[in-house]
């Protein structure tokens, strides 16, 4: 990996598209209004993705049988594929924990410890509602704990604190999502075709 904070991506192949790409795109379009607010963030992922220095070698390696992870657990990766899963359908596909692992590499450690406190959090909550991890959980049971914890008022007490690991995680697995061609080709984006206007997320959004 370069130094600093540059990350590598795919290179452009034909009928391909970069995360670079996609998330320039999609920043752009949420700059001029026209896609839902959660592609609007000030998240640093979005500019780690849209910054990047481009390589064809890391993100490959994302797919690969011997990939491990940076700053991810085995179990911790394991976590967050299946809650991203839960979130965006198709985000196993996408290689969105694995993606995330990435991006996490080339944080800090406050930002680091935050999203581990994050998933730990979201880990626990499942534990203390059905008694199980939530990679354990069935679909039902993932679908009704998110709900809750992405309902929760903001009141400073500890629902309230859940919302905001709920959120926090959130800002990592959305444009780990649509910044890649699984995502992009979610929302319209074909080989063949420019956006003759941006599109918008068909998923569900949260209440604010």
């Amino acid at each position: 990996m370069s130094g600093g904070s540059e990350i590598a991506v795919q290179e452009s192949l034909p009928g391909t598209i970069t995360r670079r790409d996609a998330a320039r795109l999609l920043i752009s379009a949420a700059a001029s209004g026209l896609v839902l607010p959660v592609f609007a963030s000030e998240h640093s992922a979005w500019h780690h993705i849209a910054g990047a220095t481009v390589s064809s070698s890391e993100e490959a390696a994302l797919a690969s049988a011997s990939w491990k992870p940076l700053v991810l657990s085995i179990a911790q990766e394991e976590e967050l594929r299946v809650l991203s899963e839960a979130m965006l359908a198709g985000s196993t596909k996408a290689f969105v924990s694995r993606f995330i692992d990435l991006l996490l590499s080339v944080e800090t450690d406050v930002t680091q410890k935050k999203f581990l406190g994050s998933l730990a959090a979201m880990d626990e909550e499942a534990s203390e509602k059905f008694g199980k991890p939530f990679s354990k959980l069935t679909a039902q049971e993932q679908a009704s704990l998110l709900s809750s914890v992405s309902r929760a008022p903001r009141s400073g007490d500890m629902t309230s604190a859940m919302r905001g690991h709920f959120e926090d995680l959130k800002e990592w697995i959305v444009p780990a999502y649509y910044s890649s061609e699984v995502g992009m080709r979610e929302l319209g984006w074909t080989p063949d075709r420019v956006f003759g206007s941006y599109p918008t997320c068909t998923h569900a959004e949260t209440d604010s």
